[in-house]
């Protein structure tokens, strides 16, 4: 299984769909497992750190016009500008994001709200080079984590959902302790879309104690490769 496939992809899987939207992961074969999500709010639909794939339009438009492509971490840009063009929206990143693709796209930047919508925007990391937000509605319950959580093989533990990413397991990032989401997408594998706030408490609970297992387990899957 490659870690990541860099030729466009001809088909997707759909993942985490629930009322308010759905994700995908364009290339379910690659370890990385990079999921994008679209989501419905009143402004129209908010694309989320997108990996393009044939008809993945269609998807959108089961929710309605796209509104805007937002991208949540500075590795995460994919194919924001291409979605983002095709569309023709903007590409919108939080404020203190100091890398920023070049991109044909219009490009927005938003502090405390994405822009039309409820979902507060939380800074997660912001250091070394790593810029990474996660955005979070109250109201809805829906919790959007680009990175610093995941469920892609190099995340997880055997029996755990959700795990924290590998360079984040001794400082697991404490913006996310105390949220009670119903749902919790991320940018790497599938989501928890039940029980999340238990399984949100879990991952950040249980990060550093875990932190030997996981690196066992990694060293184990790249011996493997």
């Amino acid at each position: 299984m490659p870690l990541k496939k860099s030729q466009p992809a001809t088909d997707y899987e759909e993942i985490d769909r629930w009322d308010g939207g759905v994700g995908w992961i364009a290339h379910p074969n690659e370890t990385m497992l990079r999921a994008s999500h679209a989501i419905e709010t009143d402004e129209g639909v908010w694309v989320v750190d997108p990996v393009d794939a044939e008809g993945i339009d269609d998807l959108f438009a089961e929710f309605g016009d796209v509104a805007g492509v937002v991208v949540l971490l500075n590795r995460h840009y994919r194919d924001a500008d291409e979605i983002a063009q095709r569309h023709d929206v903007p590409v919108y990143v939080p404020s203190w994001f100091d890398r920023v693709d070049e991109m044909e796209a219009p490009l927005r930047r938003f502090d405390t709200t994405l822009p039309g919508t409820d979902f507060r925007v939380l800074n997660v990391f912001d250091s070394f080079g790593w810029e990474e937000a996660a955005l979070y509605d109250d109201e809805s319950g829906t919790l959007v984590v680009a990175e610093s959580v995941g469920n892609a093989p190099y995340f997880t533990t055997p029996g755990e959902r959700l795990g924290v990413h590998p360079m984040m397991r001794l400082t697991p990032p404490s913006v996310l302790r105390g949220l009670r989401p119903e749902r919790v997408l991320v940018g790497h594998g599938r989501g928890a879309l039940d029980d999340a706030a238990r399984v949100l408490e879990d991952a950040l609970g249980g990060s550093r104690r875990r932190t030997p297992k996981l690196y066992a387990e990694n060293l184990r899957m790249l011996v493997q490769r």
